[in-house]
């Protein structure tokens, strides 16, 4: 019943009791046992009438059907429920839902498949509950590791309103893991005060959220309520656990500062995460862009907005994501057969000869490839076959065996070892190139299963080797290839591009340690890896090989 309803018949009941039917009254009442006090049959004023008429409604409304009305609608605990979006739901003593209402535009957004909250009107508080959190997973809101949930039980009865917490915070934690979501529970009870619902009305924010900001400006008071209001339930506990320094830049600026250094900022199709990381060693936003090209991940200073790291301006360089994209349908394909053909003849075997054979067509970096993988008694081989051309662009090859020597495992006297220089001189053999013809030599010393071997790494063009030579007697114990298509074959150097990631971060080489420079391809793009620390801190540079751009870069504690 509603409350116009109740009005309606309150009406009706005082117009039924204001006829004069004094004597109509007193003809149906029995005589009472005790005391009985004489009444004079006399008209009453109309001021009596009116209070007979006012006590026959109060005893309707005291009585059975009035008392059970108010009872079923009074409101005995306000209970929030805040991520970013605040969720308001008033019940009655019964924990039955009286009202579910959404504080913001991000509420109203989770609500929609319910009425707008109208839907929860007479369910169970916990049936409600389990519906508007199984919402906030389903939109997002809790799938990350990160994020919090703040449960705030409002209540003049405290011993209700802990029990309630209590059965609250059970229950959500029970749809979590039902949802594999790995989000945090926080919980409150609120004491309410005209202060606090005044700066959660002024705001659109449960009074439970109100009062986590308050714990946050305690620790800082230059600090304002109206901005802090604006941030999630996650940063703010972020920000409470590292005593709320200062005041984050947010997601929304997060994810802007993270689009324009993405350069996607005129794409419209453009989707991010945003996750706040503000309790880390250095606190910042976690932005992952997801894009046509593929996915795409930033660091943003929580504080500054600066860029830790990411890719620079990905539309420009043509760039593409961990996902990639898919060329057009009209791109050519050999098929699996050929594919399979080019890496046995490559291997110089026929198919009578191998074991386990397995053929997979895969997109990498928007190119159809084929892996194709073999056996040769215990030799393994691997191959990365192109589709447009059967071309081999990538190999491998890897004998399992025993140990060939006696030692022990350990570099023992009993060890034999060829030497760096021999183990250097049988990879190049077996690629068949000279010294000369290759570039960035690398020779490291290694044990693998307690055999002695040598990591052998070089480049000879935009074509990369990696050898493993056994320390025994010099052979080829496993080996990969990969042809890099360079879209430019300037090339600036690896000092050149130690300088350019020095220079970015204002040190000079003797200010550093560890410093290293590598090269690499990606994308069909030369590029160099560099990093060094200084400082307390480590630095990441990806340097484009051709210009000396920086493409990409991060900075972190130093652990």
């Amino acid at each position: 019943m509603t409350d116009k309803e109740l009005e309606r018949r309150l009406e009706l009941v005082l117009s039924a009791a204001a006829p004069d039917d004094l004597e109509g009254v007193l003809s149906r009442c029995e005589a009472r046992k005790g005391t009985v006090i004489p009444m004079t049959k006399k008209r009453p004023s109309r001021t009596i009438r009116n209070l007979m008429a006012a006590c026959l409604a109060l005893a309707l409304v005291g009585g059975g059907g009035g008392a059970f009305y108010y009872q079923a609608n009074a409101v005995a605990s306000v209970v929030s429920l805040d991520v970013n979006p605040s969720i308001e739901l008033k019940v009655n003593k019964r924990e039955k839902v009286l009202s579910c209402t959404p504080l913001n535009e991000e509420a109203r957004t989770v609500l929609s498949s319910m009425g707008g909250g109208a839907d929860l009107k007479g369910t169970k508080l916990d049936v409600a509950v389990n519906a508007i959190v199984g919402a906030l997973v389903s939109n997002g809101y809790l799938d990350s590791i990160s994020s919090a949930i703040m449960i705030s039980v409002e209540d003049k009865d405290q011993a209700r309103a802990v029990k309630l917490q209590q059965e609250l915070t059970g229950a959500v934690d029970a749809v979590l893991q039902a949802q594999a979501s790995n989000a945090s529970i926080l919980s409150q009870t609120v004491d309410a005060s005209v202060e606090l619902d005044q700066q959660a009305k002024a705001n659109n924010i449960s009074t439970g959220k109100a009062s986590l900001v308050n714990q946050v400006i305690a620790l800082n008071s230059d600090l304002k309520f109206e901005e802090l209001a604006k941030l999630s339930v996650e940063e703010l506990k972020d920000l409470a656990k590292i005593g709320a320094p200062a005041m984050p830049i947010g997601k929304e600026a997060a994810f802007i500062a993270a689009e324009e250094y993405a350069g996607t900022m005129a794409v419209s199709s453009v989707v991010a995460d945003v996750d706040p990381e503000l309790d880390d060693r250095v606190p910042h936003y976690e932005v992952e862009l997801k894009t046509a090209r593929g996915e795409f991940e930033y660091h943003i200073d929580a504080w500054t907005g600066e860029v830790l790291s990411g890719q620079k301006d990905i539309l420009a360089s043509g760039q593409s994501g961990g996902a990639g994209t898919k060329p057009s349908s009209g791109s050519s394909d050999i098929g699996q057969e050929k594919a399979k053909e080019a890496a046995l003849k490559h291997a110089g075997v026929s198919e009578s000869q191998v074991s386990g054979l397995r053929v997979q067509q895969d997109w990498d970096d928007g190119r159809l490839e084929y892996e194709v993988e073999f056996w040769v008694d215990t030799t393994e081989y691997d191959y990365t076959i192109a589709a447009a051309d059967g071309s081999v662009l990538k190999q491998e090859r890897e004998t399992h065996r025993a140990p060939n020597y006696s030692g022990s495992g350990t570099g023992g006297s009993g060890t034999q070892d060829v030497g760096a220089e021999a183990a250097k001189s049988a990879a190049l053999k077996h690629a068949g190139v000279s010294e000369s013809q290759a570039t960035d030599v690398k020779v490291k010393q290694d044990w693998d299963d307690g055999r002695l071997e040598y990591e052998v790494e070089f480049w000879v063009g935009s074509t990369e080797y990696d050898y493993t030579i056994d320390a025994v007697d010099g052979s080829v114990v496993a080996y990969d290839t990969e042809k890099h298509a360079s879209a430019s074959s300037t090339d600036i150097g690896a000092e050149a591009a130690k300088s350019a990631a020095l220079g970015h971060a204002g040190l000079s080489e003797s200010q550093v340690a560890g410093l290293r420079s590598e090269r690499d391809y990606d994308n069909g793009r030369l590029e160099y890896e560099v990093e060094f620390r200084s400082g307390g801190m480590e630095y990441e540079y990806t340097i484009d090989g051709a210009s000396g751009a920086i493409l990409e870069y991060e900075k972190d504690w130093d652990d």
